[in-house]
């Protein structure tokens, strides 16, 4: 098991100035973190400079981590042939970005719906598909593997992000595997990640506090599917079973990149380092 940092987590020092995604490797790096996932948009954009690519590869190497991941948005569902045709082309320049990277894992979203009832659903699972194995495909020749993460409400439960993957049906497709995700769609997270953790490329370790549908705690809470309020926490200090799930991924033998997804309230350096440790603590104890 490789425990490291998604640069999502410290998307907060990034925004306001404090650090930048080259201070945030030395950062995961310092705190002995043994991989960053790369995450763009969210605190630097890789088109403003045209030399991050390298300066990033360059400031990983002598940090002595990975770059695990990367992750990026998408949406295959579009109003026309042309904007589809133009995502997947999209798409495909990420994965040679990638590639340039040294990276060997990427995930890109597949579909987001205002609907999200399963009949639609399953009217465009052949759509969707069809992109992801195209993306797949191109991927291939540099052996990397693309997955969904079970986000976004549409394609975030365990039996929809398999669904997805058996249509893909290419062994370099699976899935980000967000521990705490499913409770965006009320499914359990212990149960989901029995289900999908076959099918796993890395692992998303997340937690949330969980409160009921008829109790609203007020500001800073966002809802699930069902109507319960979730609110982001510290790994190992919110309502998850965390020591369940890991114990589940350990003994399971997943050795891959488990990766901390912070988006708590606590100052983010603060939320991830603890977050960090906790998980570095529950492993070795379960």
């Amino acid at each position: 098991m490789k425990l490291g940092i998604s640069s999502y987590s410290l998307f907060q020092a990034m925004h306001a100035g404090r650090m930048t995604i080259l201070d945030a490797i030395d950062w995961v790096a310092e705190i002995g973190g043994r991989h960053i996932e790369i995450v763009p948009g969210l605190g630097f954009d890789f088109n403003a400079n045209p030399e991050l690519e390298n300066q990033i590869v360059e400031k990983a190497k002598s940090a002595g981590i990975d770059i695990s991941n990367y992750a990026i948005g998408a949406n295959f569902v579009t109003d026309t042939e042309e904007q589809y045709e133009a995502e997947i082309a999209r798409v495909m320049s990420e994965v040679d970005r990638v590639h340039r990277l040294g990276a060997k894992l990427m995930r890109h979203d597949v579909a987001s719906r205002p609907d999200t009832s399963i009949a639609r659903f399953n009217e465009d699972l052949e759509k969707v598909a069809a992109a992801c194995r195209r993306i797949a495909d191109h991927a291939k020749q540099y052996d990397i593997t693309t997955s969904l993460e079970n986000h976004g409400y549409y394609v975030q439960a365990s039996d929809r992000v398999q669904s997805v993957i058996h249509a893909v049906d290419r062994p370099n497709f699976k899935t980000t595997l967000d521990v705490g995700n499913f409770l965006c769609v009320d499914e359990n997270p212990v149960t989901a990640v029995k289900k999908n953790l076959p099918y796993a490329s890395m692992v998303h370790i997340k937690d949330f506090y969980v409160r009921p549908s008829y109790r609203n705690p007020g500001e800073g809470w966002f809802t699930s599917a069902g109507g319960n309020y979730l609110r982001g926490a510290i790994a190992g200090h919110g309502d998850i079973d965390l020591y369940e799930i890991l114990r589940i991924v350990k003994q399971s033998g997943y050795d891959g990149y488990l990766s901390i997804e912070y988006e708590g309230m606590e100052e983010c350096t603060k939320g991830t380092k603890i977050a960090f440790d906790n998980v570095n603590r529950i492993w070795n104890e379960v």
